[in-house]
């Protein structure tokens, strides 16, 4: 039963547990999510992060953030999580 609705999950990308986040980091599959902000910060997207993800996406870890900045238009941006550059910002 779990396994049929993590498969399901798997389709779109699963975001990680927070056990799973820690576990990513620690076995350096995923840079601190602190250093994905800051590479982000780096390349003038100065804004507050409101929500953090780590998902799978086909494969591959990214974080998918959350943004409100002055403006207090919401954007979104995919950071990549092995290397904690921004892969896109909508």
């Amino acid at each position: 039963f779990a396994t049929a609705s993590l498969a399901a999950d798997g389709a779109r990308g699963a975001c990680l547990s927070k056990v799973e986040q820690r576990a990513a980091v620690a076995t350096q599959q995923a840079v601190p999510l602190s250093q994905a902000i800051r590479s982000l910060h780096a390349r003038g997207r100065r804004a507050e992060v409101v929500r953090a993800e780590l998902c799978d996406r086909g494969g591959r870890l990214v974080y998918l953030l959350t943004l409100l900045p002055r403006s207090g238009k919401v954007t979104r941006a995919t950071i990549d999580a092995a290397s904690g550059e921004p892969v896109g910002v909508h």
